[in-house]
């Protein structure tokens, strides 16, 4: 019986300092993107409102904006719509939906039940840009300045506390001026 006792002991101590470690951590639930600081990856994508017209990332560049992935499939990006469009009637920063793998038809209906936040919507229909962007689940969320730089990524539904202390924080003062 005394034999296990050690290495209990210390498993358990272990298990302590370790649930410690990460209880303490200041940047608990963050993933950091290896895109942070680099370019954002090029698209060109039809826009939902009309998918013969194609919305390129190039006519992104010269502006901040925040870059959405979404489907009506995700329960999160329901659980964040109101917080979209809480952020696009604040006028601070361009919102752009890129509808990951979704149907037109019930993309078109959810935003017209719930609202559009968006300024345009790109449909990403075969995956490859979300895939670019390093994304592995919806909802998850992009700023982008005006360089086209990522500055910053969030994984998960937009708080308001995020999208006050993450996203609003990195603008620059004279950015939602110039918009």
């Amino acid at each position: 019986m005394t034999r296990f006792a050690l290495p209990m002991a210390v498993f358990v101590a272990l298990v302590a300092v370790l649930a410690i470690g990460i209880k303490h951590s200041p940047q608990k639930g963050v993933i950091l993107s290896p895109l942070i600081g680099k370019p954002a990856p090029p698209f060109q994508l039809p826009s939902l409102a009309d998918p013969a017209h194609a919305v390129s990332s190039q006519n992104l560049k010269g502006r901040w904006y925040v870059l959405n992935v979404w489907g009506t499939w995700c329960v999160e990006c329901r659980a964040e719509h109101q917080m979209l469009i809480e952020a696009r009637d604040a006028h601070a920063v361009p919102l752009i939906g890129l509808d990951w793998k979704d149907d037109d038809d019930r993309a078109r209906e959810w935003l017209a039940q719930l609202g559009n936040p968006y300024e345009v919507v790109v449909l990403d229909h075969s995956g490859n840009t979300a895939v670019d962007y390093g994304v592995y689940g919806a909802p998850e969320t992009f700023l982008i300045n005006d360089q086209g730089i990522i500055v910053y990524k969030y994984v998960g539904p937009l708080t308001r506390e995020v999208w006050t202390k993450e996203i609003l924080a990195r603008l620059p003062v004279h950015a939602a001026a110039r918009l």
